[in-house]
């Protein structure tokens, strides 16, 4: 391959190093099964000492610099994916120029279906990038055959034997793209914990105490919510006020560790994505809040019954009478034993308890 390196304009990192560059060498390497715990951005003895060993596997120079010779290397092998470049600049780096550029965007517009189409222009910026995306959401792993079908034979002949990788890279480059919109599939990320020793002390011994009053008592207990990630918030947050049309998708601020894309090729494309996230996460037409007690692990989700009548202990040793209606969400009985053990209920949501009722 003869891709030019040049056009990334890379740094050269070693140790010491910071930014986003080690950033992606890390997580590269780490892919790569070499041994790196964290990927932070920080070129520190560990990474020095991975990059040494995958420059001696590579036949390289183990001096734990990353220069041109190995980036060359790393970049044929993925490392290229792992960077935050535009579009324009890795079509660049893979050989393409803008009559190249201007037979590509015609391309996604026949194996993308694209409406509205892309002009043509040899200009792959970002409503081009968005294209991209649109066209492997909408084709998937057929786009990669579809996009070498579609080509120019003056493509082909100028890319020569880089054909073929070239389109690998693109292909991968586009799937990344196409993962970063929003939609369902997000919800996969960050997920809300279930589990009572991820809540905060003291609020998390007072719950444990709770939960054993109920188990004695013979209530069936279903944990769905402890902590819920601040990622997961936003996420959930901005789709319901997305899918509510309160803010515009390319309004959304971006939130450091969340490579989300909400604005898609179309509006409408943006609008069902968020309504499909709205589904998905089950939160209905109100966005959650981004600083709810379940971010500061101080709420518990859960769905408690029993049947007929139960005697339970509450917090000051006391044993209480609960009887119909024989679900938590509803007896507020039972709501007063919970804030004996200083776990309050949040009335108008029905599974929902904290250190403070909200």
């Amino acid at each position: 391959m003869a891709f030019n390196v040049g056009i990334l304009k890379l740094p050269v990192i070693k140790l010491s190093s910071e930014g986003p560059v080690v950033t992606a060498w890390q997580s590269f390497l780490k892919d790569a099964q070499f041994p790196i715990d964290v990927v932070d951005g920080d070129f520190g003895k560990q990474t020095d000492q991975a990059t040494r060993s995958y420059q001696q596997k590579n036949g390289l120079t183990a001096d734990g610099v990353v220069g041109n010779m190995t980036y060359v290397k790393a970049l044929n092998q993925g490392l290229i994916l792992k960077l935050d470049i535009p579009a324009n600049t890795l079509l660049s780096y893979l050989g393409f120029g803008e009559a190249e550029v201007k037979d590509l965007q015609a391309s996604l517009n026949k194996a993308g279906q694209l409406n509205p189409p892309l002009k043509p222009d040899g200009d792959f910026g970002y409503t081009s990038s968005k294209g991209l995306a649109e066209a492997y959401k909408k084709r998937d792993v057929r786009l990669r055959s579809e996009l070498e079908e579609a080509l120019s034979n003056a493509t082909k002949q100028k890319l020569g034997q880089d054909l073929t990788p070239a389109l690998d890279i693109l292909n991968g480059y586009a799937k990344i793209q196409r993962f970063c919109l929003s939609g369902p599939h997000w919800i996969d990320s960050f997920p809300t914990s279930k589990l009572i020793s991820d809540l905060a002390s003291p609020f998390r011994q007072r719950v444990e105490a709770f939960q054993k009053a109920l188990i004695d008592a013979g209530c069936q207990v279903i944990i769905t919510a402890t902590h819920r990630p601040k990622e997961r918030a936003y996420l959930m947050h901005y789709a319901a006020t997305i899918d509510r049309q309160d803010i515009a998708p390319k309004y959304v601020p971006s939130m450091a560790g969340v490579n989300i894309e909400w604005e898609h090729y179309t509006n409408a494309g943006s609008l069902q994505a968020a309504k499909d996230m709205v589904e998905a996460y089950g939160v209905g037409g109100n966005p959650v809040s981004l600083n709810s007690r379940h971010i500061q692990r101080l709420a518990i989700d859960w769905n408690v019954t029993w049947n007929g009548k139960i005697n339970i202990r509450d917090g000051n040793g006391r044993m209480v009478s609960v009887g119909d209606p024989a679900n938590a969400a509803l007896n507020r009985t039972l709501w007063t034993v919970g804030s004996s053990y200083g776990v309050y209920k949040l009335s108008n949501d029905p599974p929902h308890w904290s250190v403070d009722g909200y």
